[in-house]
């Protein structure tokens, strides 16, 4: 019986030992630097055509540096080209009737009218002095009623041919309807948009690099149908980079958004990248089904985003990086994570 709480003591003793020497293994825990594990993590935009056309050309491969504004593929543009010449023909055409309208009528043409006026007006003289004489001579007996009756008609012939030759006259000197003016007007800006909307057809039948970025996945070749449901390429965008890591609930109030700090990797243990906390999610993650212990709320993490400088593309999509925060530094020294991402994007630039 006397053996029993010596060897408890024993136990107490080799265990306690155990966890010091665990802990010494280790290495203390510093209170100054805060050490985060996670992976390398970018941006990627899936690249596709506005319209659907079969594929001319595809330029780029997997892998290959992509500037912004290089062309990656082109669309076959015949059928776009014809229909481009035919509306700006059909524009070209419908601008003179607008020209047309605005100048109103020629002074030739109006003079023509009122020669016609002048000329119908002789005839229906002729005509009246005909009747007139026929009239006469009916009253002597000397022509019958049907040559009266054919004078009068005559009469009545001319008079219309003054009457339509006036209006015509009339319509000239008053000059086009304002509504048709307005008409014409309206189908030349019609006619001119749908050409406006061909040409920016045509310029989107060439798929542009958004970003600066590495082509991941070519996903058609020439020949294929293109659409806006099927992408081209995926691209990875190289800026932005930020390593996702997280932090244990326990240490959650060593860091604040704007940190700076330095990660590293293992393809290149000697060489550092500097940055900054970017963004702390909100929310926890791996959560516990029952959360009512203080054991089991510290087993909460919390995603964090390391923002890094790479102007040497040294990371890659999903690399291992080990994420070093100062916290003496950090503690006196307050850093902007605008002003760093500003110094990032214009070192990018210079690159």
């Amino acid at each position: 019986m006397r053996k029993l709480p010596i060897l408890l003591i024993i136990l107490a003793l080799l265990g306690y030992g155990g966890y010091r020497l665990y802990l010494h293994l280790q290495g203390p825990e510093s209170k100054d630097e805060l050490t985060l594990y996670g992976n390398v993590d970018l941006r990627e935009v899936s690249l596709a055509f506005k319209d659907a056309e079969r594929i001319a050309a595809v330029l780029a491969e997997e892998g290959d540096m992509v500037e912004k504004g290089q062309i990656l593929a082109r669309l076959e543009t015949e059928r776009l080209e014809e229909n481009i010449a035919a509306t700006r023909a059909n524009v070209e055409a419908q601008r003179f009737v607008v020209t047309r309208l605005e100048n109103g009528t020629r002074p030739e043409e109006i003079e023509s009218a009122r020669a016609d006026v002048q000329r119908f007006q002789a005839e229906l003289d002729i005509a009246q002095q005909t009747l007139d004489r026929q009239a006469r001579l009916l009253s002597r007996g000397a022509v019958a009623q049907q040559d009266v009756d054919d004078a009068r008609a005559r009469r009545d012939v001319a008079q219309a041919r003054v009457h339509a030759a006036q209006k015509q006259l009339d319509l000239l000197l008053a000059g086009p309807r304002w509504e048709d003016i307005k008409e014409a007007r309206a189908r030349l800006e019609a006619l001119q948009a749908q050409l406006m909307l061909l040409r920016t057809q045509f310029e989107e039948s060439s798929l542009i690099a958004p970003r600066d970025g590495v082509v991941r996945n070519r996903l058609l070749e020439p020949g294929d149908m293109a659409s806006p449901q099927r992408p081209v390429y995926s691209v990875a965008i190289m800026d932005p980079k930020w390593i996702r890591a997280y932090v244990s609930e326990t240490n959650l109030g060593r860091i604040a958004p704007g940190m700076a700090g330095n990660a590293t990797i293992d393809a290149h243990p000697d060489k550092t990248y500097p940055g900054w906390v970017g963004f702390i999610s909100p929310m926890a993650e791996f959560t516990p089904r029952s959360v009512e212990t203080p054991e089991l709320r510290t087993d909460l993490v919390y995603e964090v985003r390391f923002f890094v400088r790479d102007p040497d593309n040294d990371l890659r999509l999903g690399m291992p990086a080990t994420v070093h925060l100062s916290l003496a530094r950090n503690a006196t020294t307050q850093t902007s994570p605008f002003a760093l991402g500003n110094a990032t994007t214009d070192a990018g630039n210079a690159e």
